[in-house]
């Protein structure tokens, strides 16, 4: 028998928070066969770790600010990319639009409804984004990463699935492996990040709290940081004035190998941060965004630290002696450090990428195609989108 092979638009905006679970989603779905393209805007299609086989696309997409002066030109560049994604959806003829939130992804989706094609949004957050709220009630189905997620309405619970957010093949081979030993005697190894461009706040308040850690701690410190490149030297130099041993970088390609090394983590709490740790299994001290759309970062954190595999310290109070209370706290002794390791792994949805595929490819298709997965137009079958709509749906 021969695979149904399908055609699909993926649609995100241009940060990695957005971006990375759709190179997931794309590499699952290449995978099984289909043919996959982005739409995404200029910062998209320039990220690092853009797979090779998946095209992008460039549509115009308007910022909606605080001033509704810019609105105007946000509603052209809006319906200008609108106009492009049917001209998209014409040649490419996809069996479904998802959208990764981001405003880039609101002409697509718009594009894929005025079009008859169904639509997914994969909401990344524990707070439902500005262009999922929008679209949320005339999308076919609703992808989450958490059990509960803020500004999501009650009424669209029929069309919800969690799913989990889609990390990184190369990071989800590290899921089996065991937690790095962690003894009384042998080294302590901490990773820092800030997300794509690093933050200020932890180059001026890590090295410092982790100077004020017992000596029996800290003298087994090996600190991998990640900082702007106007902090780097500085950062260098307070940790040698401290004398613990620290790699400075910008960005390391093998990050996925640096945390397979990493006994406990610092850093912010965007989605595919957390997502990566608790797929992993690494115990962390995390510092929501305080700008956060809608504060959804420290919304992020709720479901780790209940669980027991990470502490949130809000960055008002992010201090050099709070951070070293609270690495304390969560690493008081091998045997709870490594439980929290287990608290943040159990916390991990690794099966991410391939429900979220399933999901998808469960719209463009008759039901008997889904079952036996013969055929071989990739054309959208007006008989097969409304029934997939109705299975998802519960019709």
């Amino acid at each position: 028998m021969t695979s149904v092979t399908r055609h699909y638009v993926l649609a995100a905006g241009g940060t990695g928070g957005h971006l990375t679970p759709a190179f997931a989603l794309a590499a699952e779905l290449a995978a099984r066969g289909h043919h996959v393209a982005l739409v995404t805007d200029d910062r998209g299609a320039a990220i690092p770790g853009k797979p090779d086989f998946l095209p992008a696309h460039i549509l115009p997409a308007g910022r909606f600010g605080k001033n509704p002066l810019g609105w105007i030109g946000a509603i052209r560049a809006v319906l200008e990319g609108r106009r492009m994604a049917r001209r998209l959806n014409e040649t490419f003829r996809p069996s479904a639009v998802v959208g990764f939130g981001g405003y880039p992804a609101l002409p697509a989706l718009l594009g894929a409804l005025a079009d008859g094609i169904p639509a997914i949004i994969h909401e990344q957050n524990a707070v439902l984004g500005r262009v999922n709220r929008l679209l949320a009630g005339r999308v076919n189905a609703i992808a989450t990463a958490y059990p509960d997620v803020a500004r999501l309405k009650a009424k669209f619970a029929p069309k919800v699935h969690l799913v989990g957010n889609p990390v990184r093949p190369e990071v989800l081979e590290l899921r089996d492996r065991e937690y790095p030993p962690f003894t009384a005697e042998g080294l302590f190894r901490v990773l820092v990040t800030g997300g794509s461009q690093g933050a200020r706040v932890l180059s001026e308040v890590v090295p410092d709290g982790l100077a004020m850690l017992p000596p029996a701690l800290r003298s087994r410190l090996q600190v991998t940081q990640q900082c702007r490149p106007e902090d780097l030297e500085a950062v260098r130099a307070r940790y040698a004035s401290h004398g613990i041993p620290a790699e400075l970088g910008t960005y390391f390609e093998d990050m996925q190998a640096r945390l397979a090394d990493t006994h406990l983590f610092i850093g912010r709490a965007g989605a595919s941060t957390i997502a990566e740790l608790t797929a992993v299994g690494r115990p962390a001290i995390l510092v929501p965004l305080p700008i956060a759309t809608d504060d959804h970062q420290a919304a992020n954190v709720r479901e780790m630290v209940k669980a027991g595999g990470a502490r949130s310290i809000r960055q008002t109070g992010f201090t050099a002696p709070e951070l070293a209370k609270q690495i304390q706290a969560i690493a008081q002794s091998p045997a709870a450090l490594a439980n929290a390791a287990h608290a943040a792994w159990n916390c991990g949805r690794p099966k991410a990428a391939s429900d979220l595929a399933d999901l998808v490819e469960s719209f463009g298709a008759a039901p008997i195609q889904d079952v036996i997965r013969v055929g071989a137009s990739p054309a959208r079958s007006a008989d097969g989108v409304a029934a997939a709509t109705a299975r998802v749906r519960g019709e």
